[in-house]
This record gives structure tokens, sequence and C-alpha cells, in this order.
């Protein structure tokens, strides 16, 4: 299955970063990050807006799994999110994406292309972070259905 980050904002070099290349080497799958600027001139819907059909246009084929990060998405423990992506699998999409939006946070289209909105907690996270985090979820997801001793509970 092919990953897709798509994301607000260009990652420089960073412990950020570090951290997200060193779970993109532990995964089986690579993942592929498309990164977009904003247009600071537009107001914040404007803006939203615009975000929102660069955040979809990586995502053309109906063959993908959504998964959009946002405050008031699901919560999920790090087992549950195993068991999503056990079934995504079963269910044969050919693509996961991770869509991590803009400060401003993301547009209804988008949430509404989502198959599934995603919350990393009440807390705010740096949208860098986020990246990072969000690999080594999926990097323990996928240790969890292998029934490797990574994670333990």
């Amino acid at each position: 299955m092919k990953i897709i980050f798509s994301c607000i904002g260009k990652i420089k070099k960073s412990p950020q970063q570090d951290l997200f290349e060193v779970y993109q080497k532990r995964l089986n799958s690579k993942i592929s990050v498309h990164e977009f600027d904003t247009k600071p001139t537009l107001n914040k819907s404007q803006r939203k807006l615009h975000e929102a059909t660069l955040l979809l246009s990586p995502f053309k084929d109906n063959s993908r799994y959504i998964i959009a990060l946002d405050e008031r998405g699901k919560e999920m423990s790090s087992q549950d999110f195993a068991k999503c992506l056990d079934q995504v699998h079963l269910e044969s999409y050919k693509t996961l994406g991770i869509i991590i939006g803009g400060a401003d946070g993301l547009a209804s289209s988008v949430l509404n292309h989502a198959n599934l909105s995603l919350s990393l907690g009440r807390m705010t996270w740096p949208h860098m972070t986020v990246r990072a985090l969000m690999a080594e979820q999926l990097y323990r997801a996928y240790a969890i259905l292998a029934g490797h001793p990574y994670h333990r509970d």
C-alpha cells in the first residue's frame, strides 16, 4: 500500500524531520510527502479553501483511504488505530492518505473527503511534529498487527 502525507508547510532539516525519517525507514511502505505553501495574503476562510484544493490534489483515484488530522476528530488508542489500518488493508485500498492542514485547520471539504477524521488529543502540536508522530503511529500499528514486541500493553 502506498502512503501519502499531504501537508501544509515545508519541513526543513530538523529533529522532527530526522525522527520522521527514522520511522519512514522502518516501514515497509515508502511514505511520499506532498508539501504545499499557503498564501498568507488570503483571509482565513479563503486560505482554508485554497489549502483544501492543495491537500486533496494527491488523491485523484477512488481506491484511497484518507485520514484527516483534526482537533475535533476521533481519538483512538494505538491498538484501535492498528485495527483501523488492518481494515483498510482488508478492504484493498491502494493508497493511505494522511492530511495535515495549516494553522487555521481544515476546510469542511477536506473533512467530507476523509474516511476518518482523527485527533491526536486535545493538545495542540506543531505541524512538523505531527508528521513524526504519525509516522511513528503507522510503524507502531504495523508492529501491533505483526505481533512485533515494539508495542507493549
